[in-house]
């Protein structure tokens, strides 16, 4: 084991030490945090498609650099991008969607480009950041034999449950991506090997991004495939580092799904399957574990340190996080207190429910994207 390497699991063992010992002040237990006020009005059908056009799965929300406009991914209608899984050929549907505050569609674009949008950030300047955690390799038809086992891919994502270490599939030209939009559509960059690439190359089921002020970017990778991490580049585009791998210990991930960074400058990560937000600086230093804001799909902090966090899977698709509810949770990210839950209103969900992405605008409106239900819900203060 390297110099580097002993440090580096010495500084997180200290930090899960503190940790332990200095958790005064915030609900970090395992408690279920189910029992709290409910401050919002639901809105359903606030954001309309263009005529012909119905909703399909969507895991990315994301607010405007204005403070008050709406932009959304969604799966071209279903819960893939490909329009023809044994070809890999592509929807021509747009599925990056900007809405203003009322809920009239403003523009879109990115048809063609994006299998299974996953992720979405929207830097200081406006530019639009989007994940795409799966690939258009082509695959036999729903029943054939002779199915590949690689990676994550088209047609709903039938690979994204299966655990192991997972790969780019054949014939992938499409996937595996970050891509960086402005406001108006263009292409400003494009991280990762088109179809996928594992490391030293980049990405594999690449879940989320987050760009700081200074313009470092995060991308944090594995979505049941893969190995699960993060990576940071410069704002530029060139690989500064790379941390973690698929476990349960502090520093290690399970499906680390969303990302969010407080006024501090930490890097608050949604370690979804092992039911934890776990904390870093910005070095991949491990700071701090949180659990008392259920199982983590989604997590928004705003610029009063408000955080949301969205779980779409607890008692449903997750059956190692019972006794918890489905919906999101609003608190401080300041002392890790939980104040508001607004429940999923179905109790009976067998697969994902609810939001799986989350966003907050400058009026204190949230914003629910939702895969299973295949809708963009609003939130309003009572």
């Amino acid at each position: 084991m390297s110099y580097e390497s002993l440090n580096s699991r010495a500084a997180i063992a200290c930090a899960l030490a503190a940790t332990l010992s200095g958790s005064a002040g915030a609900q970090r237990g395992a408690a279920p945090t189910n029992d709290l006020p409910n401050a919002y009005n639901s809105v359903e059908g606030a954001f309309k498609l263009p005529d012909g056009r119905m909703w399909g799965s969507t895991s990315a929300v994301e607010i405007g650099k204005d403070g008050k406009s709406i932009w959304v991914v969604e799966r071209c209608g279903v819960n893939s991008c490909v329009a023809d899984a044994t070809t890999g050929k592509m929807s021509p549907l747009d599925p990056i969607l900007h809405y203003d505050a009322d809920g009239r569609l403003i523009r879109s674009f990115g048809a063609g480009l994006l299998v299974g949008p996953h992720g979405i950030f929207v830097d200081r300047d406006g530019n639009v950041w989007v994940t795409d955690y799966q690939d258009n390799a082509p695959r036999p038809a729903r029943g054939a034999a002779g199915g590949a086992a690689g990676g994550a891919g088209a047609a709903g994502g039938q690979a994204q449950g299966r655990r192991g270490a997972g790969g780019p599939l054949p014939g992938a030209t499409v996937g595996h991506q970050v891509y960086k939009f402005s406001p108006d559509g263009k292409i400003l960059m494009t991280l990762g090997k088109p179809g996928g690439g594992v490391e030293p190359e980049f990405f594999f089921q690449p879940n989320d991004v987050l760009v700081t002020r200074k313009g470092e970017i995060y991308v944090s990778q594995g979505h049941g495939q893969g190995k699960s991490e993060i990576l940071k580049f410069s704002k530029d585009g060139k690989l500064i580092k790379r941390w973690g791998q698929t476990g349960t210990g502090p520093g290690e991930f399970d499906q680390p799904h969303a990302l969010a960074m407080d006024s501090k400058g930490r890097l608050f990560i949604g370690d979804r399957n092992n039911n934890r937000i776990q904390i870093f600086d910005q070095d991949g230093r491990f700071l701090e574990e949180w659990r008392q804001f259920s199982r983590p799909s989604g997590i928004y902090i705003d610029k009063h340190d408000t955080i949301y966090v969205a779980d779409s899977e607890s008692e449903s698709v997750s059956r190692n996080h019972d006794g918890w509810k489905r919906g999101i949770r609003i608190g401080s990210a300041k002392d890790g207190s939980v104040k508001y839950f607004i429940p999923d209103p179905n109790e009976k969900a067998t697969g994902t429910s609810a939001a799986e992405g989350v966003a907050a605008d400058e009026k204190g409106n949230i914003y629910g994207a939702e895969v299973g239900p295949r809708r963009l819900m609003k939130y309003v203060k009572k």
